[in-house]
């Protein structure tokens, strides 16, 4: 359990911290026959989490899944069980195996590949971390269950994405954070006049954890000016504007940057879309055929889409959306602000950008 010290909301932990928790109770188990109440794991970063685990049966430990205050988070108490299997082989992999209730990925365009368990890559850094504490250099098979993940499925986007037969482990922090909207709304305002009162009138505004994290690499940046909007950059674009800010750099992936682009500032997926249509019609205007927009406008996923687009050598409406984002920001914010608009994978790399970004 943790505590959000910014608005007071209670955070919680991912189903990866979770599943982290659950392998290397298990871990301990096969090697010492110890039974442990509580396990230590670490995120990526290294902040500490102390969980509280159970054993379920023979070396299968489990850890319920505490959302905090998210109460729109369909796997609050949940368990999430892991099985660590010693291999014979030694070349010291450790092989993921989707048990009962975790999906597999059966499409192109995700964050693992098409046949593997749908286990993120930072749930699998922070088991791989978490085990290899307890059995360092040992080939190893690590089995993650949800028991009723595949009921718990049909609410998620899961089977749009072509995952069958449960759920994902996610997680990019280890944490959960509330989205209580008024609380992060005044964080955001806060974190926006703390920015402010810096001195900085630049400010770079992006998404999300991941978004944060590229944005710095890309722009060298090592100040304090910018801010995670979630899925408010309607929001933050109007605050920033009041406040006096005088230019603003939006980044994103197009799965979210591209909802702007249609007009769209809160980007939640209840609320707006539109990026498939946005990108479409550009790519219309661009030229491009009938048979290429079709295959876009079905994508399963906008990974897949970026693919598709750049294979067909349309590159460049990546930077001709960046210049439709600068637009609409800026008509939205009556022109006290100019913003600049990039478009980043989640690889690191820059798709577009407007002239001047």
């Amino acid at each position: 359990m943790c505590n959000n010290q910014r608005n007071s909301l209670r955070t919680g932990i991912t189903t990866g911290t979770c599943a982290a928790g659950a392998s290397k109770a298990s871990a301990i188990f096969i090697t010492s026959g110890q039974s442990p109440e509580f396990i230590s794991v670490k995120n990526l970063e290294g902040h500490e989490f102390t969980l509280k685990v159970f054993h379920e049966r023979e070396n299968i430990f489990g850890v319920v899944k505490y959302s905090g205050d998210d109460k729109a988070d369909i796997t609050d108490g949940v368990k999430i069980l892991a099985r660590v299997e010693i291999l014979d082989d030694d070349d010291g992999r450790i092989i993921f195996t989707a048990g009962e209730g975790v999906g597999i990925v059966t499409l192109p365009g995700l964050k693992v590949p098409v046949g593997e368990p749908a286990i993120n890559p930072v749930p699998r850094k922070m088991i791989e971390l978490a085990v290899r504490e307890i059995i360092p250099r040992k080939s190893l098979r690590v089995i993650i269950s949800v028991p009723n993940g595949r009921e718990l499925a049909k609410k998620t986007f899961n089977p749009r994405l072509g995952i069958v037969g449960g759920i994902s482990i996610l997680g990019t922090t280890g944490f959960v954070k509330p989205m209580n909207e008024e609380a992060l709304l005044q964080s955001l305002t806060l974190e926006l006049n703390m920015i402010y009162s810096l001195g900085f009138r630049e400010l770079f505004i992006t998404f999300a954890g991941t978004g944060d994290k590229i944005t710095r690499q890309i722009f060298n940046l090592e100040t304090r000016n910018l801010i995670q909007c979630g899925n408010y950059p309607g929001y933050v674009l109007d605050e920033a504007a009041e406040l006096g800010f005088e230019h603003v750099i939006i980044t994103g992936h197009p799965g979210k940057l591209l909802k702007l682009a249609a007009g769209s500032f809160n980007t939640h997926s209840k609320i707006a879309d539109g990026k498939l249509e946005a990108l479409c019609t550009h790519l219309a205007l661009a030229g491009a055929n009938r048979e290429l927009i079709t295959k876009i406008y079905h994508s399963n996923t906008t990974n897949q889409a970026i693919e598709l687009v750049n294979s067909a050598g349309f590159n460049q409406v990546w930077n001709n959306l960046a210049e439709i984002i600068s637009r609409k920001c800026e008509e939205r914010t009556n022109g006290k602000m100019k913003v600049d608009a990039v478009f980043i994978d989640g690889t690191g790399a820059v798709l577009g950008k407007n002239y001047d970004a």
